[in-house]
């Protein structure tokens, strides 16, 4: 159920086809999905990052660290901000864990729509 107490089908969904797809390391996308905090939020992929949202529509939040491969073996941990890096891991389930322990207070599930809409829904209080 998301936020709206609503299905939250689409989120299950975009796990359905991350958890199927070639464009990024299953091993990250499974660890994240077994984790159920990260499960209940939205994931998408770009540049090989596994990204998570508090929303389901573009422009997604940008407030949860997000994580990627690096070249050789292992993980890094980054965010939620380009600039910011958390540190490597040596296996998704420890970028997993390094993602979750930094999740903003309250996240998830996922709200759909997008961030403008959940920013306008949080302020309404």
């Amino acid at each position: 159920m998301n936020a709206d107490g609503a299905p939250d089908d689409i989120t299950e969904a975009a796990w359905a086809e991350l958890l199927g797809a070639d464009h990024v390391d299953g091993d990250l996308v499974r660890a994240a999905y077994a984790e159920p905090r990260l499960r209940a939020l939205f994931p998408w992929v770009g540049m090989w990052e596994l990204h998570f949202s508090r929303c389901t529509e573009i422009p997604f939040t940008w407030d949860v660290p997000y994580t990627a491969p690096l070249k050789g073996g292992g993980f890094r941990v980054e965010g939620p901000a380009r600039s910011e890096s958390i540190g490597a891991a040596d296996t998704a389930t420890a970028a997993v864990a390094m993602v979750v322990e930094r999740l903003p207070p309250g996240c998830g599930p996922a709200y759909i729509g997008n961030r403008h809409d959940l920013a306008a829904r949080e302020t309404q209080g």
